[in-house]
């Protein structure tokens, strides 16, 4: 069964290096990587956002893509919570339902570096629900040198924005998402990758078990290493919420390390996960929510 990624940076050329020496992967590049990873295709998130960029991938590039290889790419638009007047009152669902009437899926990522509960956020998430668009957020510092929807320990300005929107469908990805898992957590290790096992008290399944609105983007090194550092805590969360959790890469370069699809593969040859779980995650849950 091949799989469908729900987060990808694909772009139609290379662009601007990141001071690592990598750029986006070009159509040819990702499917490659999809070709041996297992993967029918995956949804194309434009990063058109000043923060978290180097290269710019517009909606129209991303809905050209699209276009152009089918096979590979489905794609979601990304609004800028300070695009129009910059205010609270732009109807930013002249934005979304231009895009949503061009093909977009969703809407996302948000990584512009405003709190989570800024009146101009809150005004997005209320036309992506008017909209009836899912919409995927990556969650950041203050300050310089971050990026994404500015929250605290314990995500509080997350649940508010949850039980204030509850027909919105967020997509939670980032590591000061992912970190969440276990109930240890501290602020010196939500910016990083934590290890060790998982404890009591997280708060992603505190939140997922009171909003059904919060699901899972399992991509990146933050979704891969949220299983990996407690592999038996894994497989029962994996179970849970098998109806919420999305198999992901976040690819932004040819060269990145993408193992959670083998990890995801080699759980259920095991017997660690469910035959369901794992259809589910791996591509039944992208398909419902979607509209495939």
């Amino acid at each position: 069964m091949k799989k469908i990624d729900i987060h990808v940076h694909s772009t139609v050329r290379p662009g601007v290096l990141r001071p690592n020496g990598t750029t986006y992967a070009t159509p040819e590049e990702l499917r490659g990587i999809y070709d041996r990873l297992g993967v029918e295709r995956g949804v194309n998130l434009p990063s058109c956002i000043p923060e978290c960029s180097y290269h710019f991938i517009t909606n129209e590039e991303a809905i050209g893509l699209a276009r152009a290889h089918p096979e590979t790419y489905l794609f979601f638009c990304n609004v800028d919570p300070r695009w129009g007047e910059n205010s609270p009152d732009t109807d930013l669902s002249r934005f979304l339902l231009h895009y949503k009437g061009l093909g977009a899926k969703g809407v996302g990522e948000i990584t512009a570096q405003l709190d989570f509960d800024d009146p101009r956020v809150h005004n997005l998430f209320r036309h992506a629900e008017r909209c009836g668009m899912p919409l995927t957020f990556h969650v950041g510092d203050p300050g310089y040198g971050d990026y994404g929807l500015i929250d605290g320990l314990g995500l509080p300005k997350l649940e508010k924005a949850l039980a204030a929107f509850p027909k919105l469908v967020f997509l939670g990805h980032s590591q000061k998402f992912w970190a969440e898992i276990s109930g240890d957590l501290t602020e010196a290790l939500r910016a990083g990758y934590p290890t060790g096992p998982v404890a009591p008290g997280g708060r992603i399944e505190a939140l997922m078990d009171r909003y059904p609105n919060l699901h899972g983007d399992l991509s990146a090194w933050s979704g891969y290493s949220a299983l990996v550092r407690d592999p038996e805590h894994a497989y029962r969360f994996l179970e849970k919420f098998s109806d919420r959790l999305y198999f992901g890469t976040d690819c932004c370069s040819p060269k990145d390390d993408l193992p959670l699809s083998a990890w995801l593969d080699e759980a259920v040859a095991a017997g660690r996960i469910s035959r369901r779980a794992y259809e589910r995650i791996s591509r039944g849950n992208a398909e419902r929510l979607l509209g495939l």
